[in-house]
């Protein structure tokens, strides 16, 4: 479902700019033990295949997503909403954000890796129609711990044809 969908009305999706970073990294710090820097972000968005985009409902950032565009994907680096807002579309909003990017012939599939203590995005991700592919171990720099690595990939929506006369005549 799109993001101007009318569950959707109160948000509004647009892309990262420098000025946002203090409300994103207030979001970041409430989220995450092992929180991005501003010097990550910079980082990060200064790339040129990296897309950062906030969500804001009443002119206050409440969601954000950093991704990188790939030949054949894309890969979703940092997801995030107040904690305020969960439950409250916000990262719904986001991830169709994403799928809408998808299409048969370019980019077909969304991967994310997700941490294996974060129960609540693996559960988000499944109710998104993500899939765990596999286990990342020792995935990340700061710990120890393993992540998923959990895709979406864009279904083509199949044209049903009218049988043809040979088909008919082949029984």
């Amino acid at each position: 479902m799109p993001l101007e969908a009318t569950e959707y009305a109160d948000l509004h999706m647009r892309w990262m700019i420098r000025r946002d970073m203090p409300e994103v990294l207030k979001i970041e710090n409430a989220n995450f033990e092992f929180a991005w820097s501003e010097a990550d972000f910079i980082r990060c968005l200064r790339q040129r295949n990296c897309i950062g985009m906030v969500v804001e409902r009443n002119e206050s950032i409440v969601g954000f997503m950093v991704y990188e565009l790939h030949k054949s994907r894309l890969h979703v680096l940092n997801f995030s909403v107040c904690p305020a807002h969960k439950r409250s579309k916000v990262g719904t909003a986001m991830a169709e954000k994403l799928k809408s990017k998808l299409s048969r012939q370019r980019r077909n599939r969304v991967v994310l890796e997700v941490r294996e203590t974060n129960l609540d995005a693996q559960l988000f991700f499944r109710k998104q129609g993500f899939l765990a592919l596999s286990v990342l171990r020792d995935f990340y720099e700061d710990t120890v711990e393993d992540a998923y690595l959990m895709q979406f990939r864009h279904v083509a929506e199949t044209v049903e044809m009218a049988p043809s006369r040979i088909s008919r005549l082949a029984g």
